[in-house]
């Protein structure tokens, strides 16, 4: 999702929110996995425009909802992801809490919500990046999202980590 805001300068900035239907699949309470290894648009416009890269990650996101379990092989994974070769999207099918009560229902967990920004990786503008650019690029951008992470790891216990996909 491309969003377009205006910084404190007056200036537009892009965010991009990486994600969607494949990374939703996987967003199980405790599920620390990113499907991002393959997603390189983003670093490709960043150098096309000279835009600034800036890591940022949400805690406690997958803990607002439970995810029925679809595990990859099963025939509701196989229907999940079908359906999302076939239209572009899936459903994934999740409970929250209710409004008088707390066991069923869609309205999110009460569950705390942390987002943490790194700093800025500055990027020199190259309108034709070349696949070697854009690639030490994406893994400068990984490593950083991953020492933010574990600098910050906000109710995550010390042993687990953050799975690049």
């Amino acid at each position: 999702m491309l969003k377009l805001k205006v910084n404190a300068k007056g200036e537009n900035i892009a965010v991009i929110v990486v994600g969607g239907a494949r990374e939703f699949l996987d967003a199980h309470r405790g599920s620390l996995t990113l499907n991002i290894l393959r997603k390189k648009g983003l670093i490709k416009i960043a150098l096309e425009h000279g835009a600034q890269l800036v890591p940022v990650f949400s805690f406690g996101e997958n803990e607002l909802f439970k995810q029925i379990e679809n595990p990859k092989g099963s025939r509701l994974r196989a229907f999940q992801e079908s359906l999302q070769r076939l239209a572009g999207f899936t459903l994934p099918l999740f409970h929250g809490r209710g409004i008088f009560q707390y066991s069923f229902g869609l309205m999110p967990y009460r569950k705390p919500i942390n987002t943490v920004v790194g700093e800025p990786i500055t990027v020199k503008q190259n309108p034709n990046p070349t696949l070697e650019e854009i690639d030490q690029l994406h893994e400068k951008y990984l490593q950083e999202l991953q020492k933010l992470f574990d600098k910050n790891k906000y109710g995550i216990p010390e042993h687990k980590s953050l799975i690049f996909n």
